[in-house]
């Protein structure tokens, strides 16, 4: 009897492995597309891709939450049932930019310098267009932050806008600004056209010059913070007003296994393990039939999800998404 339990559950055992080792299986996604949920998953991932590989894209450090003063945000009246930045602020360019942390644990990064870049842009009626570098931000806020490539704090990357600046930057090897982001765009997802990501990478070191070849001085073209501050935990009124007012916002939300292979609709958790936290900027939102979303641009390139966004249920913190919004205003 002892002989048979141990068998039992040992094959058990061996069963569960399986399930977790074929999480980016084409059966997987058939059978998550199969569940009566408003989301609809496709490839994003090789079958081979290594599970630590994945987690390593979510850069939002565990039990390194600081908190910021809840900003004075005044709620609108009569706001729209859908709203997106891009559309309100035509002008903005970098509205229209989904950027690539590549193999880094870059994203709390990311979308810090996202968010802010359009609100440069939207708080000067356009006439200041600048693409912050996560490059500075990534190498240059340093332990303040957390720990670089291998996760960084939200909050203090708009601590660090106000107090010690950020200067202009685009993606690997654009040349625009002071200081392009150092690892190039890989293919996270299917085969493409770009390199693999390969392991993740180091921080890189911080390096207070712009790149060569630049018109620019690194102090001159440093960009400041007027203020940073949270936006009331749990309020969607709150959120939506915040973005329509001044612009776009940085999120940290909750990751599950099934979040990797979305490619359209509005996400909601379904099935699959945690994974970690990751910091994405929100920009609007909407309703796709009957069901309320946040639209949110992710930084895994255009490749991922729906052209590089996702959609995800609003109103219901779902994922812990509107638990932990960051925001702030520019020093123009």
């Amino acid at each position: 009897m002892v002989r048979q339990t141990i068998i039992f559950l040992f094959s058990v055992g061996i069963a569960c492995a399986a399930v977790k080792e074929n999480l980016l299986s084409d059966e997987f996604i058939h059978k998550l597309n199969k569940i009566d949920t408003t989301w609809k998953a496709g490839r994003n991932f090789a079958i081979n891709t290594p599970p630590s590989y994945l987690k390593s894209l979510l850069g939002v450090e565990a039990g390194f939450e600081t908190t910021l003063p809840v900003g004075n945000t005044l709620l609108v009246d009569d706001l729209p049932e859908e709203f997106d930045a891009r559309q309100k602020w035509p002008e903005c360019k970098s509205l229209n930019v989904v950027r690539d942390q590549s193999a880094c644990g870059s994203c709390w990064a990311f979308a810090a310098v996202e968010a802010m870049s359009d609100r440069i842009c939207i708080h000067s009626n356009a006439t200041l267009q600048v693409s912050l570098s996560a490059n500075d931000l990534l190498t240059c806020c340093g332990w303040f932050c957390g720990n670089g490539c291998n996760g960084g704090n939200p909050e203090r990357a708009w601590t660090h806008w106000m107090n010690g600046g950020i200067v202009s930057g685009g993606g690997y090897g654009s040349n625009e600004g002071c200081q392009s982001y150092v690892f190039p765009e890989c293919e996270h997802h299917v085969d493409g056209p770009k390199p693999g990501c390969g392991d993740t990478q180091p921080t890189p070191k911080c390096i207070k010059s712009c790149d060569e070849g630049s018109s620019l001085t690194y102090k001159n073209d440093l960009h400041y913070g007027k203020s940073s501050y949270s936006v009331r935990h749990n309020d969607e009124n709150a959120i939506k007003s915040e973005i329509y007012t001044n612009g776009p916002v940085e999120a940290a939300f909750d990751v599950y296994e099934d979040f990797y292979t979305y490619k359209s609709g509005v996400y909601q958790y379904t099935t699959g393990a945690h994974k970690g936290g990751h910091a994405v900027k929100i920009l609007g939102w909407g309703v796709e039939n009957d069901v309320p979303y946040w639209l949110v641009a992710n930084s895994w390139n255009e490749d991922w999800g729906d052209k590089g966004y996702f959609k995800i249920l609003r109103g219901k913190n779902e994922c812990g998404i509107e638990g932990r919004i960051v925001a702030g205003l520019p020093k123009l």
